[in-house]
């Protein structure tokens, strides 16, 4: 097929521009081109072309005209389609015609007058067609933004001095803090009004010292009083017959109407959104979102051109305000941390959800992964939050539904730290610690001051709910956190992964900048003024991904293997059952599970033949077969480790070469059933080796089968296993209808567990043996999303 303006050959198959994708190959090329999507966009390019054409750009007009007059006018021209103005950004409109020849006549005139004053009309201007995505930002606005930050920090003469000057340019100014106060107070005495003894009480970045221009104002609005007094009120009536309380304030007010020891959060905050549409100046779109994970109101207020919520229940909230004020009170290095990575994180497009809720970091997860990060230097620079537990009076004693909250309230209790490194450092050193963290096996626990194994959290719930010794009082509820690709836990709500909402890719991607930042740390463009001026220090970390031009070259050779990552998530309860009993070396066991899986989807999904079965392979066909007879898979005591098919060597997540020789005869690892978990030694295990035998190109066509499969089978013949039988037809199917591969192509493949130093995975590399059709690459990129899915899938199903 001939390829169009929009479609870019590109080293790994093709880009279209248009969509902003990438495809494999020229088949999947003719199915985008045709797709839905593709062809929506088109035809939306098309309209948006036309109505440029069509249309002429106005300013000059007063403010109060209307579009009414505007298309009066302009109507002497042609007929007129719309007229869409914009009176915020300034005074100005676009006309557009129903013909572009209306358009170049109400340009060909010289002159134009609307009310007495001269119009000023041009050609529309002509923008080039972007599919606009959510959730992500538009690089050039944020660039053109840090435009003149860049240029300060280029004058400074240190990196210490640019992450202070990253403080004072985006930090709260005393003029916006004091306009936030006044609507506080405001908002006090309006409220005040409708619920007698009610608090609003501000919290989030606001106040806790990590606020920037334009950030929303949060607002908890406290009526525990409020009840007591409406209780109190109620009681005089009953008593003296009359609507008035004991002190004399009538009850002619809001509560009238609302019972609030009964009202559900939903009705509470419809009165609140009612108060501030009516009561409060200045204030516009109100929005109640009631069914939130959190309720809230959401408002704008005109004059100090800023966003605010209002929640009803939101204790924790302010307690963690507060525990952040005490953070930055500590030790002052903290704020510059904050501020210099919120911004790199933004500007690499971990963090900063645009349109809500989103799979990036928050402010508030990558506030408490610094917090962490300070936590674990050599020597500290903060303490743990259990430690300033044991720091605070009784007095400062704080249980917020049932969640110990205590901490100082004051930081000069907190003895100084002994750490003495300077901001440069500090900085370097949290992208070294996170380049190496093991997100997916491990809970960041800001209360221990240190990594809690993930196994502590695939208990049941009934056993989840104590995360430490000294995690405080058992709460009732016993929920354990949502696991994901990144765990964080929240400092005293914990059962809360305020990380929770981030997906696989945000996770490899927050890994990556990292690992590019700590390279680059270490460059003498990162320590150094540049002499030539040059961009150095913070400037070029906050180079956005487009503009840091291409990443270096990977030899192919060393990219031939496809890595399955540990997801506590997804495993069913059975297997994390036992992942949990295996304590630390649940790795061993969830390793022999994946070979398991991996070992099914090529013999019996994909159909290859072995031609090198190691004993280690036999295992997993066994721990297969002891898996559906009910048993769990041990080592046998009579046997040393180093006998075992699973040795535990080394340090631990360290790579370890694959040999043959290696994986010896062994014959030490057998299937009990007695006891129940795995030796808490085996966090090592050794190597998988497989060669396998393809005779046929299983992986051409698949869709198209599977899809004509589905189609054809009726509801009675339909695979019960699930898409794994399925996946086993489709591949059945193409057996039986293309030929034979010339010569059959045999590939060998090494399973190896990594973990510790780096993220848990199972790490597959792959190496054709023999290839004379020149298959394997094709093959092999099927292999890259289909392998670990499938895996994936039968792992979900292990115990079911």
């Amino acid at each position: 097929m001939e390829l169009d303006e929009d479609i870019q050959t590109t080293q790994r198959g093709f880009h279209c521009n248009l969509c902003v994708v990438n495809i494999p190959n020229k088949p999947s090329l003719e199915d985008h081109v045709k797709g839905k999507k593709h062809q929506h966009l088109l035809r939306l390019r098309a309209q948006r072309k036309a109505q440029e054409q069509n249309s002429v750009f106005v300013s000059g007009f007063k403010p109060d005209t209307s579009q009414t007059d505007l298309k009066e006018y302009f109507a002497q021209f042609g007929p007129v389609s719309d007229v869409i103005m914009d009176k915020q950004k300034g005074v100005y409109a676009i006309v557009e015609f129903s013909e572009p020849q209306n358009a170049q006549a109400a340009l060909a005139q010289l002159q134009h007058q609307l009310n007495g004053l001269k119009l000023r009309v041009k050609p529309r201007e002509r923008k080039d067609f972007k599919l606009a995505s959510r959730g992500k930002h538009d690089s050039k606005t944020h660039q053109i933004s840090l435009d003149k930050l860049n240029y300060e920090l280029c004058k400074t003469s240190s990196v210490n001095e640019q992450m202070l000057k990253v403080v004072e340019s985006f930090e709260l100014k005393d003029n916006e803090k004091k306009g936030r106060d006044l609507l506080v107070q405001l908002l006090q005495e309006v409220f005040t009004e409708f619920f007698p003894d009610c608090q609003i009480v501000p919290f989030g970045s606001s106040v806790n010292s990590f606020g920037i221009h334009s950030c929303d104002l949060d607002l908890f609005l406290d009526l525990e009083n409020t009840k007591g007094f409406q209780a109190c009120a109620k009681s005089s009536e009953a008593q003296t017959g009359e609507n008035q309380s004991e002190d004399c304030r009538s009850e002619d007010s809001i509560l009238s109407d609302i019972d609030l020891s009964t009202a559900t959060p939903a009705e509470v905050l419809e009165l609140v959104a009612v108060i501030l549409k009516k009561c409060v100046p200045g204030v516009h779109k109100v929005q109640t979102l009631s069914t939130a994970r959190l309720p809230v109101v959401k408002f704008s207020h005109r004059e100090l051109n800023l966003h605010g919520d209002i929640t009803i229940n939101n204790r924790l909230a302010v307690r963690n305000t507060r525990f952040l004020q005490l953070c930055s009170g500590i030790d002052s290095r903290l704020r510059p941390l904050v501020y210099t990575i919120r911004l790199w994180a933004k500007q690499k497009q971990l963090a900063g959800n645009l349109s809500g809720p989103g799979p990036l970091l928050n402010n508030y997860a990558l506030t408490l992964l610094v917090i962490f990060y300070l936590q674990n230097r050599d020597p500290p620079v903060l303490p743990s939050v259990n430690q300033l537990k044991n720091m605070a009076c009784e007095e400062e004693e704080c249980i917020i539904e049932e969640w110990d909250c205590t901490f100082p309230s004051q930081p000069f209790i907190v003895p100084p730290s002994k750490n003495t490194e300077d901001l440069c450092t500090l900085l370097s050193g949290f992208f070294t610690f996170y380049s190496k963290f093991d997100f997916s096996a491990s809970m960041v626990s800001l209360r221990d001051g240190h990594v809690l194994p993930i196994t502590d959290f695939l208990q049941s719930d009934e056993e989840a709910v104590n995360t430490s010794e000294a995690s405080g009082p058992k709460p009732k509820r016993s929920s354990a956190p949502k696991l994901g690709p990144m765990n964080v836990l929240d400092p005293f709500e914990l059962n809360h992964n305020v990380a929770g909402n981030l997906n696989e890719r945000t996770q490899k991607n927050f890994k990556r900048e990292c690992c590019e930042a700590e390279k680059y740390c270490r460059s003498l463009q990162y320590q150094q003024k540049s002499t030539k001026g040059k961009f150095w220090g913070l400037v070029r970390l906050f180079v956005l991904p487009s503009e840091a031009g291409p990443r270096s070259h990977v030899d192919p050779e060393k990219i031939m293997e496809v890595s399955i990552p540990f997801k506590a998530a997804v495993l069913p309860e059975p297997l994390r059952a036992q992942l949990a009993l295996a304590g630390k070396g649940f790795r061993g066991l969830w390793f022999v599970k994946v070979c398991s899986a991996v070992h099914m989807v090529f013999h019996e999904v994909l159909k290859c033949s072995p031609l090198a079965e190691t004993q280690t392979t036999a295992v997993c066909q066994n721990l297969d077969k002891a898996d559906r007879d009910g048993n769990e898979m041990e080592v046998n005591n009579n046997q040393s480790v180093e006998d075992s098919g699973l040795q535990a060597k080394g340090e631990t997540g360290k790579k370890r070469p694959l040999t043959v020789e290696e994986e010896g005869p062994s014959t030490s690892t057998v299937i009990q059933a007695k006891k129940p978990k795995l030796d808490a030694d085996l966090e090592h295990p050794e190597p998988v080796h497989w060669i396998w035998s393809q005779s046929n190109r299983v992986w051409a066509g698949r869709r198209k089968v599977r899809r004509d499969l589905l189609k054809t089978s009726d509801e009675t013949s339909k695979p019960e296993g699930g898409c794994v039988d399925i996946e086993s037809r489709v591949t059945q199917s193409i057996v039986e209808k293309e030929e034979k591969l010339q010569n059959s192509l045999e590939f060998e493949v090494h399973a190896e567990v990594v973990g510790g130093n780096e993220s848990t995975e199972v790490v597959l590399r792959f190496h054709p043996s023999h290839d004379t059709a020149g298959v394997f690459q094709d093959f092999f990129h099927f292999l890259e999303s289909f392998l670990p899915k499938m895996a994936e899938t039968i792992l979900g199903r292990a115990g079911s």
